[in-house]
């Protein structure tokens, strides 16, 4: 099967798990039934209210957050050449979790909304400070500097984190859900900027698929071919934190997907960014969809956090990948 058959064939599994999405709950809505409750408003119509006030957002949320951790994990494995690296080296998780404790310690933030803003500006904040320094000393952005850096401003970040925590033990409240992953009790007219911001970093990451080949390739053979290095390195870390802030904004910490995609997707579709990226999309949303699906009824009438189901069918995963040296496939 070509690659153009492979993305096809993702693109309806991703349909079908949107609709699997919709459809399960603590109250189970027929597949055939969700079209015709879609479009009938009707003030008594619960289905409508069900669907368009929970599960559609929680959909979409899903599909927006697994794309963006997936392509965001790619980029940032290409950025360090580090098969092992995730999203989460540039700091983005313990930056927005400080962010918004701060928010809800020091000035009083009560609103979701105020939360979600928080949390991105916090994420954006550490990713710049990581790739800051990670740009020092040698005049390029260090692989090397990169990964230390994220672990300097995670534990710092962290720190900060756990101090308020200490002043403030009602705040540990506001962060729980953030800290373990949720995609529940989201609005989604809040969340569009945010969402927008999301489509513009898988456009601008398709966009630049060619030139990470290049890069790929070796410092002296892009430079040969007339690659701007600092540029496009530049571009790739604006959009792992973009896209990799705007998910922890909307979803909280969740893990394994931005590692694990895109070894899957490589194994599956191929190395070339240019389908690895969008596969990664496809893939990621897929998986997160299917996590957040099966997360609603493991343990009815509780939800567990799907960052927790995530991390449950990851971490088995990573030792594997660990014990094979990291490899890419």
């Amino acid at each position: 099967m070509n690659n153009g058959l492979k993305l096809l064939t993702l693109c309806l599994a991703l349909v079908v798990s949107g609709i699997l999405s919709l459809a399960t709950g603590a109250t189970w809505i027929a597949p055939g039934q969700i079209l015709a409750a879609l479009f009938d408003p009707a003030a008594l119509n619960l289905t409508h209210q069900l669907l368009v006030d929970t599960r559609l957002t929680r959909t979409l949320m899903a599909m927006a957050v697994g794309a963006s951790l997936a392509v965001a994990g790619a980029l940032m494995q290409a950025l360090t050449r580090n098969p092992l690296a995730s999203p989460g080296l540039f700091g983005v998780n313990a930056g927005a979790t400080f962010a918004i404790i701060l928010g809800a310690t020091l000035l009083g933030l009560t609103s979701p909304s105020q939360w979600l803003w928080c949390a991105f500006i916090g994420a954006a904040l550490a990713g710049g400070l990581v790739w800051v320094i990670g740009n020092r000393g040698q005049g390029s952005l260090s692989p090397l500097r990169i990964v230390l850096a994220g672990a300097a401003m995670t534990a710092l970040f962290s720190a900060f984190s756990q101090a308020l925590l200490v002043v403030n033990q009602e705040g540990l409240d506001t962060v729980l859900f953030w800290l373990a992953g949720s995609l529940s009790e989201r609005d989604l007219a809040l969340a569009a900027p945010l969402l927008a911001c999301v489509v513009l970093g898988l456009l601008g990451a398709l966009l630049l698929a060619g030139q990470v080949n290049v890069l790929n390739a070796g410092e002296a053979i892009a430079s040969g071919l007339g690659q701007r290095t600092g540029l496009i390195r530049l571009l790739m870390s604006a959009l792992i934190i973009a896209l990799a802030g705007s998910a922890v904004a909307l979803a909280g910490s969740i893990g394994f997907i931005g590692l694990l995609v895109p070894h899957m997707v490589r194994r599956g579709l191929s190395i070339d960014h240019r389908w690895l990226l969008p596969g990664c999309a496809l893939v990621g949303a897929i998986v997160l969809l299917l996590a957040d699906t099966l997360a609603r009824v493991v343990i009815l009438p509780q939800e567990v956090p799907v960052g927790v189901m995530t991390a449950l069918f990851g971490a088995p995963f990573f030792i594997a990948l660990a014990r094979r040296g990291g490899r890419y496939a």
